[in-house]
């Protein structure tokens, strides 16, 4: 099922609107969907989407389909698992496989589109199967600022983006599920392991389970807000919130910090004196702007 974008005088207006006004429009097309499926990682965004959409069209009229595969922490699907329960959401756990796509693998800069060709091309059908025909994700507008090559492969197969189209920024996703009491309002952005590693480097299972083991022994360290580790090869690039930052820039703590990211594997470490940048290991890309706008849906 397909549905037309909105207009770009609609999606202006619905950036003009406030936030509440955004989630009121937002659960009025819920309703008039009847039953959604949900691409759910239980993150800030999918789990404010499962919020609004149970409210909007009960329990059963819900089903959040996790896709589950090694290119994603085990603490995040915990973590997906915990905030479903407590939101009463249904979540059905597909595995998934892109792993075994070479295209994939190699790592290229469009990665993202054979993850998500391969995620939605198992959940749609399930989500047909069961007689549902609205799959939607958890995209947000400022996911339309973004290099998001994955974002062809949904559209490709039909999948929408609610909070996108009703111009849902992640600032106000995160007002608006605080103001709903959801626990995800403040967690840190964590996308899938393989981000952390750069374009052209194979992603391999051995890989991605040393960068999660590394980010693990940095929160047990107590290091809160949006952290990632960035795969070198023996070289781990850790990026950490300015909190963060100033906080173990110390000698005593960095040494502790250093300590922690080699027990997971690695042989150096380096923390990057910029701090935390969302999707850093793109900086160095050079896209058309008429090439981002495409893949983004604008």
């Amino acid at each position: 099922m397909r549905v037309k974008p909105d207009s770009g005088a609609a999606l202006e207006q619905h950036e003009q609107d406030d936030s509440a006004t955004k989630e009121a429009r937002l659960a009025a097309w819920l309703v008039e969907r009847r039953r959604v499926a949900i691409g759910y990682s239980g993150g800030v965004d999918s789990a404010y989407l499962a919020a609004v959409a149970l409210d909007s069209l009960g329990h059963d009229n819900v089903l959040a389909i996790i896709g589950v595969s090694a290119s994603y922490p085990e603490s995040q699907w915990s973590a997906a698992r915990h905030v479903a329960r407590t939101i009463g959401l249904t979540v059905l756990e597909v595995a998934t496989d892109e792993l075994n796509d070479p295209r994939y693998t190699a790592n290229p800069t469009n990665r993202c589109y054979f993850c998500k060709t391969e995620l939605w091309s198992r959940l749609v059908p399930i989500a047909r199967e069961r007689g549902i025909g609205v799959v939607v994700d958890g995209s947000n507008a400022d996911d339309r600022q973004d290099y998001r090559p994955g974002a062809q492969a949904a559209r490709e197969l039909g999948v929408l983006s609610p909070l996108a189209m009703f111009g849902l920024t992640k600032a106000e996703i995160r007002q608006r599920s605080q103001a709903r009491g959801l626990s995800t309002w403040r967690q840190p952005s964590s996308p899938c392991l393989s981000s952390r590693i750069p374009y052209g480097t194979p992603v391999t299972v051995a890989r991605l389970a040393r960068v999660e083991r590394a980010e693990a022994a940095l929160r047990a360290l107590g290091i809160g807000g949006d952290l990632r580790v960035r795969h070198h090869g023996e070289l781990a690039r850790v990026e950490l919130s300015p909190t963060e930052l100033a906080r173990w820039s110390t000698a005593d703590n960095r040494r502790t910090l250093d300590a922690a990211v080699r027990s997971a594997g690695y042989e150096r470490v380096q923390v990057d004196p910029r701090g935390f940048r969302s999707g850093s290991l793109n900086e160095g890309l050079q896209i058309a702007s008429g090439a981002r706008a495409a893949l983004s849906g604008d």
